[in-house]
């Protein structure tokens, strides 16, 4: 979670950006190390257990994932699944939101595939 000020520069500037400009607003819902991950991992196989995203992100702690899940889950991106049993089920599907990233993570994946070599 951002703990800065509502008022500072740096969250008026980005309120400004995510609020005027589609490329802001995009990478504020998909940026960082993780979210990327997670939303392809599931556009691929559809839902996916807590546990079962856990052990394919390797080297996410416990915190980060439940963190980045729940703003994903926030910003209607994900879908949470709870089963009512003993132990308790969670499952994580993308919502409509989420699948229409498809199209845009297929030209990310592409273009670096294309430009991996030339770092």
């Amino acid at each position: 979670m951002d703990k800065r000020k509502e008022n500072s520069t740096n969250s008026i500037n980005e309120a400004y950006w995510n609020n005027n400009c589609g490329i802001a607003f995009t990478l504020s819902l998909i940026g960082g190390r993780w979210k990327i991950n997670i939303l392809s991992y599931l556009l691929n196989e559809k839902i996916l257990r807590y546990s079962e995203l856990r052990n394919r992100l390797v080297g996410i702690s416990e915190r980060m994932l439940i963190s980045q899940l729940k703003e994903l889950e926030k910003d209607g991106l994900v879908n949470r699944i709870v089963h009512q049993q003993v132990p308790p089920k969670v499952e994580y599907e993308l919502t409509e939101r989420g699948l229409s990233l498809q199209p845009l993570l297929d030209l990310m994946d592409k273009w670096g595939e294309d430009n991996l070599g030339d770092k």
